[in-house]
Protein backbone atom coordinates (compact mmCIF):
# COMPACT_ATOMS: atom_id res chain seq x y z
CA UNK A 1 0.00 0.00 0.00
CA UNK A 2 1.24 3.47 -0.83
CA UNK A 3 0.78 6.33 1.64
CA UNK A 4 0.43 6.48 5.39
CA UNK A 5 -0.35 3.58 7.67
CA UNK A 6 -3.99 3.05 8.59
CA UNK A 7 -5.09 5.14 11.57
CA UNK A 8 -7.06 3.81 14.50
CA UNK A 9 -9.24 5.44 17.17
CA UNK A 10 -11.31 4.16 20.10
CA UNK A 11 -14.28 6.26 18.99
CA UNK A 12 -17.02 3.93 17.72
CA UNK A 13 -18.10 6.49 15.14
CA UNK A 14 -14.64 7.11 13.72
CA UNK A 15 -13.99 5.80 10.22
CA UNK A 16 -10.63 4.02 9.65
CA UNK A 17 -8.27 6.14 7.55
CA UNK A 18 -6.22 4.14 5.05
CA UNK A 19 -4.37 7.09 3.48
CA UNK A 20 -4.36 10.84 4.12
CA UNK A 21 -2.42 13.93 3.12
CA UNK A 22 -3.15 17.66 2.78
CA UNK A 23 -5.31 17.27 -0.33
CA UNK A 24 -7.15 13.96 -0.03
CA UNK A 25 -7.83 10.80 1.93
CA UNK A 26 -8.99 7.23 1.42
CA UNK A 27 -11.14 5.80 4.19
CA UNK A 28 -12.49 2.33 4.90
CA UNK A 29 -16.28 2.68 4.78
CA UNK A 30 -18.05 0.25 7.11
CA UNK A 31 -20.82 -1.94 5.73
CA UNK A 32 -24.39 -0.77 6.50
CA UNK A 33 -23.42 2.93 6.61
CA UNK A 34 -24.87 5.24 3.95
CA UNK A 35 -22.39 7.56 2.25
CA UNK A 36 -24.65 10.60 2.37
CA UNK A 37 -28.26 11.69 2.85
CA UNK A 38 -30.51 10.82 -0.09
CA UNK A 39 -33.97 9.64 -1.01
CA UNK A 40 -32.91 6.12 0.02
CA UNK A 41 -32.09 7.18 3.58
CA UNK A 42 -35.44 6.05 5.07
CA UNK A 43 -35.33 8.50 7.97
CA UNK A 44 -31.73 7.72 8.95
CA UNK A 45 -29.49 10.40 10.43
CA UNK A 46 -26.07 8.71 10.47
CA UNK A 47 -24.06 9.23 7.28
CA UNK A 48 -20.43 8.71 6.29
CA UNK A 49 -20.03 12.27 5.00
CA UNK A 50 -21.14 13.76 8.32
CA UNK A 51 -18.82 11.50 10.30
CA UNK A 52 -15.87 12.45 8.09
CA UNK A 53 -16.50 16.19 8.37
CA UNK A 54 -16.46 15.88 12.15
CA UNK A 55 -13.51 13.48 12.15
CA UNK A 56 -11.24 15.62 9.94
CA UNK A 57 -12.61 18.93 11.20
CA UNK A 58 -12.88 20.37 7.69
CA UNK A 59 -15.10 20.16 4.59
CA UNK A 60 -14.92 16.90 2.64
CA UNK A 61 -15.93 16.07 -0.93
CA UNK A 62 -16.83 12.43 -1.60
CA UNK A 63 -15.39 11.61 -5.03
CA UNK A 64 -17.47 8.48 -5.59
CA UNK A 65 -20.08 6.38 -3.79
CA UNK A 66 -20.37 2.93 -2.30
CA UNK A 67 -23.70 1.25 -1.63
CA UNK A 68 -24.87 1.24 1.97
CA UNK A 69 -24.14 -2.50 2.30
CA UNK A 70 -20.70 -2.33 0.64
CA UNK A 71 -17.52 -1.83 2.67
CA UNK A 72 -14.05 -0.68 1.69
CA UNK A 73 -12.04 2.04 -0.03
CA UNK A 74 -13.73 5.38 -0.55
CA UNK A 75 -11.88 8.42 -1.88
CA UNK A 76 -12.46 11.98 -0.68
CA UNK A 77 -10.91 15.39 -1.24
CA UNK A 78 -10.49 18.35 1.09
CA UNK A 79 -10.80 21.11 -1.52
CA UNK A 80 -12.76 21.74 -4.71
CA UNK A 81 -9.74 21.76 -7.05
CA UNK A 82 -8.60 18.33 -5.86
CA UNK A 83 -12.17 17.04 -6.02
CA UNK A 84 -12.49 18.27 -9.61
CA UNK A 85 -9.20 16.66 -10.68
CA UNK A 86 -10.08 13.32 -9.06
CA UNK A 87 -13.55 13.46 -10.55
CA UNK A 88 -12.00 13.81 -14.00
CA UNK A 89 -9.95 10.66 -13.38
CA UNK A 90 -13.14 8.77 -12.62
CA UNK A 91 -14.79 10.17 -15.73
CA UNK A 92 -11.87 9.06 -17.92
CA UNK A 93 -11.67 5.67 -16.17
CA UNK A 94 -8.14 6.35 -14.95
CA UNK A 95 -9.05 5.13 -11.46
CA UNK A 96 -8.70 1.38 -10.90
CA UNK A 97 -11.30 -0.12 -8.55
CA UNK A 98 -11.06 -3.75 -7.44
CA UNK A 99 -13.72 -5.49 -5.38
CA UNK A 100 -13.97 -8.85 -3.63
CA UNK A 101 -17.33 -10.58 -3.91
CA UNK A 102 -18.83 -13.92 -2.87
CA UNK A 103 -21.45 -15.26 -5.27
CA UNK A 104 -23.61 -18.37 -5.68
CA UNK A 105 -22.39 -21.03 -8.09
CA UNK A 106 -19.12 -21.41 -9.97
CA UNK A 107 -18.93 -18.87 -12.82
CA UNK A 108 -17.82 -20.09 -16.22
CA UNK A 109 -15.56 -19.02 -17.74
CA UNK A 110 -13.37 -18.36 -14.71
CA UNK A 111 -12.37 -14.97 -16.12
CA UNK A 112 -14.58 -12.81 -18.30
CA UNK A 113 -16.06 -9.40 -19.03
CA UNK A 114 -19.75 -8.89 -18.32
CA UNK A 115 -20.95 -6.41 -20.94
CA UNK A 116 -24.60 -5.67 -20.19
CA UNK A 117 -26.31 -2.23 -20.31
CA UNK A 118 -27.93 -0.99 -17.10
CA UNK A 119 -30.39 1.75 -16.26
CA UNK A 120 -29.55 4.44 -13.73
CA UNK A 121 -31.75 3.14 -10.95
CA UNK A 122 -35.10 4.48 -9.69
CA UNK A 123 -36.40 7.27 -11.90
CA UNK A 124 -33.61 6.83 -14.45
CA UNK A 125 -34.88 4.29 -16.99
CA UNK A 126 -32.37 5.03 -19.75
CA UNK A 127 -29.96 2.13 -20.20
CA UNK A 128 -26.28 2.89 -20.69
CA UNK A 129 -23.25 0.69 -21.46
CA UNK A 130 -21.87 -1.12 -18.42
CA UNK A 131 -18.90 -3.49 -18.17
CA UNK A 132 -17.53 -5.47 -15.25
CA UNK A 133 -14.47 -7.70 -15.51
CA UNK A 134 -14.27 -10.59 -13.08
CA UNK A 135 -11.84 -13.34 -12.13
CA UNK A 136 -12.59 -16.38 -9.98
CA UNK A 137 -10.15 -16.53 -7.06
CA UNK A 138 -11.57 -19.62 -5.38
CA UNK A 139 -14.49 -22.03 -5.47
CA UNK A 140 -16.02 -24.17 -2.78
CA UNK A 141 -19.13 -25.92 -1.55
CA UNK A 142 -21.02 -26.31 1.70
CA UNK A 143 -23.17 -29.32 2.76
CA UNK A 144 -26.33 -27.27 2.53
CA UNK A 145 -29.00 -29.04 0.50
CA UNK A 146 -31.00 -27.01 -1.98
CA UNK A 147 -33.67 -28.52 -4.24
CA UNK A 148 -32.29 -31.68 -5.82
CA UNK A 149 -28.72 -30.73 -4.88
CA UNK A 150 -27.04 -32.12 -1.76
CA UNK A 151 -24.61 -29.19 -1.53
CA UNK A 152 -24.47 -25.48 -2.34
CA UNK A 153 -21.65 -24.04 -4.42
CA UNK A 154 -20.07 -20.62 -3.99
CA UNK A 155 -17.20 -18.63 -5.50
CA UNK A 156 -14.91 -15.81 -4.46
CA UNK A 157 -14.51 -13.24 -7.23
CA UNK A 158 -12.25 -10.32 -7.95
CA UNK A 159 -14.39 -7.75 -9.79
CA UNK A 160 -13.23 -4.65 -11.64
CA UNK A 161 -16.02 -2.37 -12.87
CA UNK A 162 -15.05 -0.45 -16.00
CA UNK A 163 -18.07 1.80 -15.63
CA UNK A 164 -19.90 3.13 -12.59
CA UNK A 165 -23.57 2.36 -13.02
CA UNK A 166 -26.11 2.04 -10.21
CA UNK A 167 -25.38 -1.14 -8.19
CA UNK A 168 -23.40 -2.37 -11.18
CA UNK A 169 -21.57 -5.39 -9.76
CA UNK A 170 -24.66 -6.64 -7.94
CA UNK A 171 -26.84 -6.37 -11.02
CA UNK A 172 -24.24 -7.83 -13.37
CA UNK A 173 -23.81 -10.88 -11.14
CA UNK A 174 -27.59 -11.32 -11.10
CA UNK A 175 -27.58 -11.09 -14.91
CA UNK A 176 -25.13 -14.02 -14.98
CA UNK A 177 -27.23 -15.97 -12.42
CA UNK A 178 -24.39 -15.82 -9.90
CA UNK A 179 -26.14 -13.62 -7.37
CA UNK A 180 -24.09 -11.79 -4.76
CA UNK A 181 -24.40 -13.33 -1.30
CA UNK A 182 -26.19 -11.09 1.18
CA UNK A 183 -27.72 -8.85 -1.48
CA UNK A 184 -31.34 -8.42 -0.40
CA UNK A 185 -32.31 -6.39 -3.47
CA UNK A 186 -30.76 -8.34 -6.37
CA UNK A 187 -29.56 -11.52 -4.69
CA UNK A 188 -30.84 -15.03 -3.99
CA UNK A 189 -32.91 -15.14 -0.81
CA UNK A 190 -32.38 -18.86 -0.20
CA UNK A 191 -28.57 -18.56 -0.33
CA UNK A 192 -28.66 -15.43 1.80
CA UNK A 193 -30.59 -17.35 4.46
CA UNK A 194 -28.00 -20.14 4.36
CA UNK A 195 -25.24 -17.72 5.33
CA UNK A 196 -27.36 -16.18 8.06
CA UNK A 197 -28.53 -19.49 9.53
CA UNK A 198 -25.38 -21.59 9.25
CA UNK A 199 -22.63 -18.98 9.61
CA UNK A 200 -24.25 -16.00 11.30
CA UNK A 201 -23.17 -13.81 8.39
CA UNK A 202 -25.72 -11.06 7.78
CA UNK A 203 -23.80 -8.56 5.67
CA UNK A 204 -23.61 -8.31 1.89
CA UNK A 205 -20.35 -9.89 0.78
CA UNK A 206 -19.05 -7.10 -1.47
CA UNK A 207 -15.91 -5.20 -0.47
CA UNK A 208 -14.10 -2.37 -2.26
CA UNK A 209 -10.71 -3.94 -1.70
CA UNK A 210 -8.26 -1.86 -3.72
CA UNK A 211 -8.24 1.66 -5.15
CA UNK A 212 -5.51 3.06 -7.42
CA UNK A 213 -5.32 6.61 -8.79
CA UNK A 214 -2.86 9.35 -9.69
CA UNK A 215 -2.34 12.00 -7.03
CA UNK A 216 -3.49 15.26 -8.67
CA UNK A 217 -0.80 17.34 -6.92
CA UNK A 218 2.15 14.99 -6.36
CA UNK A 219 1.68 13.21 -9.68
CA UNK A 220 2.50 9.78 -8.25
CA UNK A 221 0.36 6.68 -8.35
CA UNK A 222 -1.40 5.93 -5.05
CA UNK A 223 -2.55 2.37 -4.35
CA UNK A 224 -4.61 1.69 -1.23
CA UNK A 225 -6.09 -1.56 0.08
CA UNK A 226 -8.82 -1.97 2.71
CA UNK A 227 -8.77 -5.01 5.03
CA UNK A 228 -11.81 -7.25 5.25
CA UNK A 229 -14.00 -6.90 8.33
CA UNK A 230 -14.55 -9.74 10.80
CA UNK A 231 -17.86 -10.90 9.34
CA UNK A 232 -16.46 -11.11 5.80
CA UNK A 233 -13.39 -12.97 7.07
CA UNK A 234 -15.66 -15.43 8.91
CA UNK A 235 -17.51 -16.23 5.69
CA UNK A 236 -14.29 -16.82 3.76
CA UNK A 237 -12.79 -18.93 6.53
CA UNK A 238 -15.87 -21.16 6.61
CA UNK A 239 -15.32 -21.85 2.91
CA UNK A 240 -11.57 -22.33 3.35
CA UNK A 241 -10.65 -19.24 1.37
CA UNK A 242 -8.52 -17.29 3.85
CA UNK A 243 -5.34 -17.60 1.76
CA UNK A 244 -7.17 -16.91 -1.50
CA UNK A 245 -8.49 -13.60 -0.20
CA UNK A 246 -5.05 -12.54 0.93
CA UNK A 247 -3.44 -13.20 -2.47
Amino acid sequence: MSGTDAESTPDDLAVPVLYADAQLAVVDKPARLMAHDSGLARGENDFLADRLRAQFGRPVHLIHRLDRATSGCLLLAFDKDTARALGEQFMTRAVEKTYLAVCRGWPEPAEDLIDHPLDGGPGKPEKKPAQTAYRVLATGAMPWAYGEHTESRFALLECAPHTGRFRQIRRHLKHRHHHLIGDTSHGDGARNRMFRMHLGVHRMLLHAWRLAFTHPVAGRRVVVEAPLDAEFVKALAALGWTSAAAS
